[in-house]
């Protein structure tokens, strides 16, 4: 009785496991096909001549977005190819990097390695989180969602730039540093023609009333910055340009006309110092020598 009672219980099972294995033959493409994990990782990396700021900045983003991967500075700044060999090396599909120039402009390169797009911004009002102080706070390595106003679904060049941020700055499930937690927002505003940067925490209680309904609100963390946009590439770091912004004025034009407004003060001063000296000794040409001077009493 108990072989065949053993007998019986192996070809249910064999019947269960061959039924299983149909189960997953006919559904397993269907839900491949379906589902398809994001393993995008991003490389971040800057150039030689950062200031505190600028490294500031960097940390703060590193801290934010925990699929990144740092590298050491790059010594050259025409040879941005090579960051797509180094974002090669590190497995990573997406690259920041930060091009300082005269040690006081900032430029960002946003980038998808190796075949493009890319975006080349200028970065302005740089706020760090130790300078804020903001009352907000979020887990490390937590994930953010990234999110954006409605005004970048209105013309073309914004929907790339949206795409490429999105893959960018967005978090994936499979990274390994990841903490499964949401608590805080990264908010990309589009806003006369400058992307403004900023990183809100999500709370779900007033922490005034802690028994009290959940009421959600958001507190900013910090960093701010604005990119304003300058180039728009096919390629990575290169190619056909897709988009420029014809309102941009580099920073190093800026500066030139300031101090060029500051040397036409100093040489209108100059031009009216010598019509001065040149009035003043014409009068004393045409006027007739006084008969007290000291040529005419001691001659």
């Amino acid at each position: 009785m108990a072989t065949l009672l053993k007998n019986a219980t192996e070809i249910q099972k064999g019947k269960n496991k061959s039924k299983n294995a149909k189960d997953n033959a006919t559904a397993g493409p269907s839900e491949e096909k379906s589902y398809k994990p994001r393993k995008d990782k991003t490389l971040m990396l800057c150039s030689r001549g950062v200031t505190q700021r600028m490294r500031h900045l960097m940390r703060d983003l590193e801290v934010l977005l925990p699929h990144t991967k740092k590298d050491s500075k790059l010594d050259t700044k025409s040879s941005l190819h090579l960051i797509n060999e180094l974002a090669d090396l590190h497995s990573c599909s997406n690259t920041l990097y930060f091009e300082a120039r005269r040690h006081e402009d900032l430029y960002l390169w946003i980038s998808r390695s190796p075949n493009g797009p890319s975006i080349k911004c200028h970065v302005q009002n740089i706020h760090t989180m130790d300078e804020l102080k903001m009352t907000g706070n979020c887990l490390k390595g937590s994930r953010g969602l990234v999110t954006f106003d409605g005004s970048w679904d209105g013309e073309e060049h914004t929907k790339l730039m949206k795409e490429v941020i999105t893959h960018t700055f967005s978090v994936p499930k499979t990274s390994r540093r990841l903490k499964p937690f949401i608590d805080h927002i990264l908010l990309f505003s589009l806003l006369d023609n400058k992307i403004w940067f900023r990183n809100y925490q999500i709370i779900e209680k007033d922490p005034l009333t802690p028994s009290g309904p959940p009421v959600p609100s958001l507190v900013e963390i910090g960093p701010r910055f604005v990119l304003t946009p300058i180039r728009i590439f096919e390629g990575s770091f290169g190619g056909p340009t897709l988009y420029s912004n014809p309102e941009f004025i580099s920073p190093a034009a800026t500066r030139a006309s300031i101090k060029r407004e500051a040397g036409q003060k100093y040489r209108i001063r100059k031009e009216g110092e010598s019509e001065r000296e040149q009035r003043q000794k014409r009068l004393r040409d045409e006027l007739p020598e006084d008969e007290l001077s000291r040529k005419k009493v001691f001659a």
